[in-house]
């Protein structure tokens, strides 16, 4: 059996766009606020209780919340970024003509938006590095400093025709619970508990700007934020390229053995690679089955055994177990209070 790409499948914890929510609360009303987690296919005490967040709802949340309450960074920041500012960024960097000259007019563009924050672009040792620089003691704002933080490396891939590869990210909060959620976004080493917060690029990769026309610019609005939040790439660390592997092929052929194999590399290589990722075959084989088990309960009516059956369980009561253990709940209990 045949399963879709790891990235359809691909889900984040509640807690991590959990500060988004806030900023976006403080925006609305507590009807509307609401009305768009309803209209997004979120549920209403999301910000309550432990759940798996899917690309679609994080899509269709960004886009109804950027339009509708004025802000293109929905609170995420002390001042509003008023509509059409990531339409202007986009032609700004557009007219560069290297990938490096373009993460500066980026750097540039934000400097003149944000109060709370500036960009400093630096180079050292063949290295350029985008930090964001606090002006004034406020709170960190997790999901914002991500966000803006993918934004630039979402650009410079669009600009480049491929996903740039990315050196290093470096978050100045303390590393989260959800800490995996981030592999996801960032195909990168990502530390935590950092002076500041920062981009790293190899400046030797940064080549030209490929042409980009005005309707590639309007494709890039119109799907945004799904073309640059989450990463496309399975091939910078060795989970993401686990996971790849794990959604072509059966379950029950699914053992580090074969995944090692096809990594062309010994098992006990792959364990130690995996390690360095904060991560495990066994775990990220847990992940992507909870993942496609929430996406069937999502959506369409199959069973629950045929859904366990469908991500390698031998009986119902096994995968009840697991479901549990991954979520704090039943697949029943999640399906009836899925939206």
């Amino acid at each position: 059996m045949t399963r879709d790409a790891p990235t359809l499948f691909s889900t984040v914890s509640s807690q991590f766009i959990a500060d988004w929510l806030v900023a976006l609360r403080s925006l609305c009303t507590q009807k509307h606020y609401l009305s768009l987690l309803e209209r997004s296919d979120l549920p209403s005490d999301l910000h309550e209780r432990q759940v798996r967040i899917t690309l679609d709802q994080i899509v269709c949340l960004y886009q109804l919340a950027a339009v509708e309450t004025g802000d293109e960074m929905m609170g995420l920041w002390s001042r509003p970024v008023r509509p059409r500012a990531l339409q202007h960024l986009l032609t700004s960097v557009r007219e560069a003509r290297s990938l490096t000259s373009a993460l500066y007019r980026f750097s540039t563009f934000w400097n003149l938006i944000l109060d709370d924050y500036q960009f400093v672009l630096t180079e050292a040792e063949n290295e350029l590095e985008l930090r964001l620089v606090p002006r004034q003691e406020d709170a960190v704002q997790r999901f914002g400093h991500m966000l803006i933080l993918k934004l630039a490396h979402g650009l410079l891939s669009w600009l480049a025709r491929h996903e740039v590869p990315i050196n290093g990210v470096d978050f100045v909060f303390s590393r989260p619970a959800f800490e995996e959620d981030y592999t996801l976004i960032f195909p990168a080493p990502i530390r935590f508990d950092s002076e500041t917060t920062a981009i790293r690029f190899d400046a030797k990769v940064l080549g030209p700007v490929q042409v980009r026309s005005s309707a590639d610019l309007d494709k890039f609005l119109e799907n945004a934020p799904r073309d640059w939040i989450f990463t496309l790439s399975q091939q910078h660390t060795q989970s993401l390229r686990v996971r790849a592997y794990l959604s072509q092929i059966d379950w029950c052929d699914a053992h580090l053995g074969g995944a090692a194999e096809a990594l062309h590399m010994t098992p006990r290589t792959l364990i130690r690679k995996l390690e360095a990722d904060g991560t495990s075959f066994q775990a990220i084989k847990d992940a992507l089955r909870r993942d496609i088990a929430i996406r069937r309960l999502q959506v369409g009516e199959a069973s629950i055994e045929a859904i366990a059956q469908d991500v390698g369980f031998t009986s119902a009561a096994s995968f009840h177990k697991a479901f549990k253990r991954w979520t704090g709940v039943t697949p029943r209990a999640y399906r009836r209070k899925s939206p």
